[in-house]
């Protein structure tokens, strides 16, 4: 292997051109776009940041959101619960009144059939004694005479 001294000087001189060469009319454009891509780069991450902080600052007002869903959820839930005890409070309250008036309404009844029952039982009374007195005395007497004086013992039988 010999070294050759032209062919070395030769090639040195042709490298230097194509790196003024390149330099001159390559290494601009290059550079540019190495430096426009960076900036992309670090415009993209930026984007990204601002995205992942504007994506905490919403999940923290969603949880937000959510709590007072939440809040006012157990807050109708505990006024439903009062208004349904109020409600059972006032239905047990009429249901008591209405008890309240059947018993009295029943009570009224059974003394209005005791005094009916009493006259019926007097009238009764008062057949069966003229049917005795009649049987005993076998004659009849006047009806409406009988009825006045059988009617006014019993009347004296129930003060005493």
């Amino acid at each position: 292997m010999d070294f050759n001294l032209q062919l070395f000087i030769t090639h040195t001189i042709g490298f230097l051109i194509t790196v003024w060469i390149l330099k001159k009319y390559a290494w601009g454009p290059i550079m540019s776009m190495l430096d426009e891509r960076r900036e992309k780069i670090k415009s993209e991450f930026a984007k990204i940041e601002e995205g992942h902080s504007e994506v905490e600052k919403l999940t923290a007002e969603y949880q937000a959101k959510l709590s007072s869903i939440d809040d006012e959820r157990r807050k109708k839930i505990t006024e439903a619960v009062t208004e349904g005890k109020e409600i059972a409070e006032e239905i047990k309250a009429t249901a008591h009144a209405e008890a309240q008036k059947l018993s009295e309404k029943a009570k009224s009844e059974i003394e209005r059939d005791i005094a009916k029952a009493k006259v019926q039982l007097k009238d009764d009374m008062v057949d069966v004694t003229i049917a005795a007195a009649s049987k005993i005395i076998n004659e009849k007497l006047d009806d409406d005479k009988h009825r006045q004086l059988i009617a006014s013992f019993i009347d004296g039988i129930e003060k005493v």
